[in-house]
């Protein structure tokens, strides 16, 4: 790994870090901090991107996760007469304890996706953009 010059935190980048398959710049780099932490550092319009769509992303599967959790628990659920309906369309008769079940884990693992698409886009940086846990004044 190459030191990044005139950054005397001990940020490094991969010796390839910023170059696309011809060789040519991407402006895509990525810091590693003392602790750890990676960031990419990327150009402003590509981080605007990633920013908006992993929350996007996170906003709605938190909130289908939570329907489907609603389903699970509630023998009432709209969400849940859609889907016995549609089950019994194809001649499918999920047994309650089942069907509570699986809507169950299909929410919890929504919502775990949407949470990790949303740490994921936080990696992302703009350029000339710092990181608040690295101004936190302690030395």
């Amino acid at each position: 790994m190459t030191e990044d010059a005139g950054d005397d935190e001990g940020r490094t980048d991969p010796p390839d870090a910023g170059r696309g398959e011809d060789g040519g710049e991407t402006g895509v780099r990525v810091r590693v901090d003392e602790r750890g932490g990676r960031d990419v550092v990327v150009p402003m319009r590509l981080y605007k991107t990633v920013t908006v769509f992993s929350t996007l992303v996170a906003v709605v599967c938190v909130v289908v996760g939570f329907a489907l959790l609603d389903a699970a628990t509630l023998q009432v659920s709209l969400v849940r007469e859609l889907l016995v309906d549609v089950l019994g369309l194809f001649g499918v008769e999920p047994a309650g304890g089942a069907l509570g079940a699986v809507l169950a884990v299909l929410g919890l693992a929504t919502i775990a996706f949407g949470a990790a698409v949303y740490v994921l886009g936080t990696r992302f940086r703009a350029e000339g953009m710092g990181n608040a846990q690295d101004d936190d004044g302690e030395e």
